[in-house]
């Protein structure tokens, strides 16, 4: 027995081992480079002051607040339109089904680019929304629907609903629909059915795409430089300015890790407090 173990130890090491190199080389070592490259000022010297100015300055605290605030948005965005596709899925069946995720995926097979710059066709000032409702008589002016923060909120939520709405059907389809049939001869209605069996058990679909949606808002460079401009501060945007126009790599570095850290912090505190609430069974099964 304990030769077979450790055989079977030996040949997982060997099939893990070729990814455990491409880590090592591609993403560890250029992270501990960087983390180490942050402490250093411009002649190459041990320094804090990269994360003191960073700390001590409003300035930058409210660049933090603002990646907070649109990445909320954005997940509150993804949640109330995605969760109603994703359970349009679960509903479904057969090609109903594999139509609707269909549908979901293939805009997302577009570089992010390419659907920045059709949401700037679309929101701009003489786009198709402020044409539509111009001639409508609805409005006597254009609506400022980008370079702002609800033209980053709607580029975001567009490409990163996909991870919600595929999150949740996952969730959803892992449903015993038998719990349905148990609860209608219950005399439950759709309504409560909906609030005992299908909203608690997609919540780890929920939580899943929310934790996904956020994570990436918060480190989305493109979408607010194309759709937010210089009206809209988030981080990833700060970090580039300053490693790539500024060339302060050091304090560059340095952003790029309390960026990480401080979403590293509020995805763990999100996560404690749903899994420690009142639907902590589900997150146990």
């Amino acid at each position: 027995m304990a030769k077979t173990s450790l055989r079977t130890s030996l040949i997982i090491g060997l099939l893990l081992a070729p990814t455990l190199v491409v880590l090592m080389v591609f993403f560890l070592i250029p992270m501990l480079m960087m983390f180490f490259h942050s402490f250093e000022d411009n002649d190459f010297h041990f320094t804090l002051q990269n994360y003191f100015i960073f700390f001590k300055d409003l300035y930058y605290w409210d660049i933090l607040w603002n990646s907070v605030k649109i990445s909320v948005w954005t997940v509150l965005v993804t949640f109330v339109f995605g969760f109603p596709v994703a359970l349009f899925m679960a509903k479904s069946e057969g090609k109903v089904r594999s139509l609707v995720t269909l549908l979901v995926l293939v805009p997302h097979l577009v570089s992010v680019v390419i659907r920045n710059f059709g949401w700037t066709i679309i929101l701009n000032e003489n786009g198709l929304i402020n044409s539509l409702l111009m001639n409508l008589g609805i409005i006597q002016k254009p609506l400022r629907l980008m370079y702002n923060e609800l033209g980053t909120v709607i580029g975001l939520a567009d490409s990163y609903i996909v991870y919600m709405i595929l999150a949740i059907a996952t969730s959803l389809y892992a449903i015993d629909q038998s719990l349905y049939k148990a609860a209608s001869i219950m005399g439950a209605r759709r309504f409560t059915s909906f609030l005992t069996i299908t909203f608690p058990l997609s919540l780890p679909g929920i939580f899943s795409g929310i934790v996904l949606v956020f994570s990436l808002s918060m480190s989305a460079f493109v979408t607010p430089a194309l759709l937010g401009g210089t009206a809209v501060k988030v981080m990833p945007t700060l970090i580039y300015q300053e490693i790539l126009i500024t060339q302060n790599w050091p304090f560059g570095t340095a952003l790029s890790f309390i960026l990480l850290a401080f979403t590293l912090i509020l995805v763990g505190s999100f996560t404690k407090l749903v899994e420690t609430h009142r639907y902590k069974e589900v997150f146990q099964s």
